[in-house]
């Protein structure tokens, strides 16, 4: 028995142009963005790619590309499941900031850990904030415990594996093609778990925009491949650019 998975990383939002910590704000697609995902689409298309089923974030730029992505294969009908442990990682005091001015203000070495560590969060929000998410209607449901001021990665991970074991894996285990439309975090949070990579290793690892990621997955749903659609240098320089603004540049 053998499984197909597919990750994909939102196209490049309008705060990714402007270099901006995003997290949890819900910002749109830029042109660019709406590009890559209609790019993405197509690859899916000529790899003869079909899904049952979408697995997306709760923000607009993950549910939009999933959106053209699928509109462009002719499957803008198939069923779409929201949830927000697959959003991006939560920047805490940081969504808002542009990434440029935060490293010359607190210099390079302490964003990137706050950005590039595994287990450092970003300074946390208070809970009168209104980038808080207690305070967006869509999240207003949460316990208070349960709704992040702050995320490093390894809070990515515990999160978003409950979705992983209690949505994902059942919907593959019963037939269903999943395409998870999500973000760099959560999707590396996935991938880390996939691939077994280590805390250290996983810090190093940058998914880039709107390229998808096809992992066949044995019966046990462990990685017997994986690979990047299209042109392997064209996804390896969106990785590099991926890398290149984490650093701030």
């Amino acid at each position: 028995m053998e499984y197909t998975l597919v990750l994909l990383r939102h196209g490049q939002s309008l705060w990714n142009l402007e270099n901006m910590f995003t997290g949890w704000t819900d910002v749109p697609l830029s042109e660019l963005g709406i590009e890559e995902a209609r790019a993405a689409g197509r690859m899916m298309s000529d790899a003869e790619l079909s899904f049952d089923v979408v697995q997306t974030s709760l923000l607009r730029r993950a549910i939009n590309t999933a959106a053209v992505a699928l509109d462009e294969m002719d499957l803008a009908w198939i069923p779409v499941e929201r949830h927000w442990r697959l959003n991006e990682r939560h920047y805490g005091a940081l969504q808002g900031l542009n990434k440029k001015q935060t490293s010359d203000e607190y210099g390079p070495e302490q964003v990137h850990i706050w950005r590039r560590s595994y287990d450092t969060p970003p300074p946390p929000l208070e809970a009168t904030d209104p980038r808080h998410p207690i305070n967006d209607p869509r999240y207003g449901w949460m316990p208070p415990e349960l709704a992040p001021a702050t995320e490093c990665l390894a809070d990515v991970v515990e999160r978003m594996l409950p979705y992983w074991y209690d949505q994902i894996v059942p919907a593959i285990r019963a037939g269903r093609r999943v395409l998870v439309a999500a973000h760099g975090n959560s999707l590396r949070a996935l991938v880390k778990h996939l691939d077994d990579v280590s805390d250290e290793a996983i810090t190093e690892l940058n998914i880039p925009t709107g390229i998808p990621l096809v992992y066949r997955l044995d019966a046990d749903l462990r990685p017997i491949s994986s690979e990047y659609l299209g042109d392997p240098e064209a996804a390896a320089a969106a990785a590099e650019a991926v890398a290149r603004q984490a650093l701030g540049e």
